[in-house]
């Protein structure tokens, strides 16, 4: 146990059933492949459905542990990836499936002889990126986030709805009423249209800040005042609400990423993922003092990232080997944030 990293050792599946709802901030995990490496954990499965059906078993604790306006990073082997983003997709909102494409001699492709070979060598590493259905439209309607919201009593952006909502009843309006007027003002053919969106759980959208300055400007028309907070206000805190990501031109925003591999050392684990692209995961996904969770932790690379970053990290690993490895490096992380602090 290191300062705001909680790591447990044992089946994922068994430490994630005991984990509160909505919880998580971000998961960015790499489980097994099936059959890729000689390791006994990676092929425990003799039939690829049985590993597929395995790997929705993770994804629904995923989604309920997940908070709604949450991310997942996957990673999957080029041989199953396919399969296993259509398993994610039943249950999470596919946004991206990234390639990681590896730089030349990092790994066994300048081994073969090409005459011999029968089909491209895989150079590329799979990460399937999602979100929570819904959880940016906010379209209540679409399957799993609808559970998600009953669970929540609300929606990730309630308390902007419930605040228009509440300001557009004190002024004596409806939602009918008010977007009639907007109907008057657009010359819209439909009555409900985008003012609908402002008050209703339904497809709930924010407004423009000139049809906010408008509607502030209808109900304002008695003399009272109403929608008292300013509109970069609101944008400010629908920022907060939604999925975080951010991203600029100095880091890999597109769908191809090229990392350098992880060079062999004593300890390295078979599957273990460069510190600067989990670290580019954690920062785009994520804010500082956000919760995430690896459930595949291996030797303890997300929760270092997490530790540089300032991230909360949960870590899960059922080899005691690497359960170990990965306490020490975070542990190591730690202090060196320790001690840069204190300089």
């Amino acid at each position: 146990m290191t300062q705001d990293a909680e790591l447990h050792m044992g089946d994922c599946l068994e430490v994630m059933a005991e984990m509160p709802d909505n919880s998580v901030d971000l998961i960015a995990t790499d489980p097994p492949y099936f059959k890729v490496k000689g390791e006994k954990w990676d092929r425990q499965w003799d039939k690829p459905h049985h590993f597929l059906d395995w790997i929705r078993t993770n994804a629904e604790q995923w989604r309920r542990i997940l908070k709604p306006n949450g991310s997942l990073y996957c990673f999957a082997s080029p041989s199953m990836a396919a399969h296993v983003e259509v398993v994610l997709s039943d249950v999470f909102c596919i946004l991206n499936s990234i390639t990681w494409n590896k730089p030349p001699f990092s790994t066994k492709a300048e081994m073969f002889r090409k005459s011999d070979l029968r089909s491209y060598f895989p150079a590329t590493e799979r990460i399937v990126f999602a979100e929570h259905y819904g959880a940016d439209s906010m379209a209540k309607g679409e399957a799993g986030y609808n559970a998600k919201c009953d669970e929540l009593r609300g929606f990730v952006f309630e308390p902007l709805r419930a605040y228009l909502a509440g300001e557009r009843d004190k002024a004596g309006w409806t939602t009918r009423g008010v977007a009639v007027e907007y109907q008057k003002k657009t010359g819209s053919r439909t009555v409900t249209g985008m003012a609908g969106h402002w008050f209703e759980r339904v497809q709930w959208a924010l407004p423009t800040e000139e049809n906010y300055k408008w509607l502030r400007q209808l109900l304002n028309t008695n003399g009272t005042q109403y929608l008292r907070r300013e509109y970069e206000d609101l944008r400010r805190e629908y920022k907060d609400l939604r999925r975080y990501f951010e991203v600029t031109a100095d880091v890999p925003y597109t769908d191809v990423w090229s990392f350098p591999t992880v060079h062999a050392y004593k300890g390295k684990h078979p599957c273990e993922k460069p510190l600067a692209m989990m670290e580019h995961i954690v920062k785009t996904s994520s804010r500082p003092d956000a919760v995430v969770l690896d459930p595949f932790m291996g030797s303890g690379t997300t929760g270092v990232a997490c530790k540089n970053l300032c991230r909360k990290f949960i870590g899960i690993e059922l080899d005691e080997d690497y359960f170990n490895i990965a306490k020490q490096r975070i542990n190591e992380a730690q202090q060196t944030l320790d001690f840069t602090k204190a300089e």
